[in-house]
């Protein structure tokens, strides 16, 4: 009776992690963190922290690739990686419009900040 008592248990716990798991799937940005995609915006560092900076190409394809999914690149921009990493906020959400990207979000609302 022991042995089928912890397989419901070890099936119980299986199934709330394969349940929590999944919530992260359904966040901003898919199944990535806004943190870990934080870490593909590197290269926008710079330009993150000062609206007078050069914005790379690499950081342009990188912004474009994110801003195709508007709550992604905002939930990047508001992250504890960027915060830690000395984005300004204010300056972040100029990248797209610096990039010249035809289809940006354009108005999206975005931590108290409209795109522009």
């Amino acid at each position: 009776m022991e042995a089928p008592l912890k397989f419901i248990g070890l099936l119980g716990l299986l199934v709330l992690l394969s349940v929590a798991g999944g919530a992260d799937a359904a966040g901003e940005c898919g199944k990535s963190s806004p943190d870990d995609e934080a870490m593909k915006l590197a290269p926008c560092a710079e330009a993150a922290q000062d609206e007078k900076a050069a914005v790379s190409d690499s950081c342009c394809l990188q912004v474009k690739r994110m801003g195709q999914k508007p709550s992604c690149l905002c939930a990047v921009m508001l992250s504890d990686t960027a915060k830690v990493s000395g984005v300004k906020i204010e300056t972040a959400i100029t990248i797209p419009k610096r990039c010249n990207l035809a289809n940006r979000p354009v108005g999206y609302k975005c931590g108290g900040y409209t795109l522009p």
